[in-house]
C-alpha cells in the first residue's frame, strides 16, 4: 500500500514506522526538514519537504499514486484541507485526519473525510483510569491501551 503522511510530529512519525516497518510505502510530508528527526535511522520510506495544502508538492510527490493520505499537523484547518484536496483534486480513496475540535471532527466525518479526535479518545482513557478501582489497576488499563493498540 503506498501512503502518504502530512506532517512528521510524533504522530505522523510513530505512523509511519508502524507502515514501514509492515512493508508498506510510505512517504512523509512536512513543511520543516528538522521535524523528520523523530523517524528512526531504519526508516525506509522517503520523506519530502513541503505543504501538502500546497497543489504542486501534492503533484511533484504523486499523491494521486497513493492509496491512502493521512493528515496529521497540530492544524485542524491545514490537516482538512489537506485530506480533501487529497480526496476531490488527487482521487485518493482513503483520506485520514486528525482533528482536534470535536465539533470540527463530527462534521468533517459527515463530510467523508475518516477523522480521529485525540481530545475525545484521550478523555475518555483518562476518565477509565482515574475510575479504576486502585493503582494498580489502571496501569493494567494503561497497558491494555498500548497492547490493544499494538504497541
Amino acid at each position: 500500500m503506498k501512503v502518504v503522511i502530512m506532517g512528521c510530529g510524533r504522530v505522523g512519525a510513530a505512523l509511519a514506522v508502524d507502515l514501514d516497518r509492515e512493508g508498506n510505502d510510505v512517504l512523509v510530508l512536512d513543511t520543516d526538514s528538522s521535524a523528520f528527526r523523530f523517524l528512526p535511522d531504519d526508516f525506509s520510506g522517503s520523506t519530502y519537504v513541503g505543504s501538502g495544502i500546497d497543489i504542486d508538492t501534492l503533484r511533484k510527490i504523486g499523491v494521486e499514486k497513493s492509496d491512502v493520505f493521512v493528515s496529521a499537523t497540530r492544524g485542524d484547518n491545514r490537516n482538512v484541507m489537506a485530506a480533501q484536496m487529497a480526496r476531490h483534486i488527487f482521487g485518493v480513496k482513503v483520506v485520514a485526519s486528525r482533528v482536534f475540535d470535536p465539533l470540527r471532527e463530527e462534521m468533517y466525518r459527515y463530510m467523508g473525510v475518516r477523522t480521529i479526535n485525540p481530545t475525545r479518545v484521550q478523555a475518555k482513557r483518562l476518565k477509565r483510569i482515574i475510575e479504576a478501582p486502585s493503582d494498580e489497576e489502571s496501569i493494567n488499563i494503561a497497558r491494555e491501551f498500548i497492547e490493544k493498540d499494538g504497541d
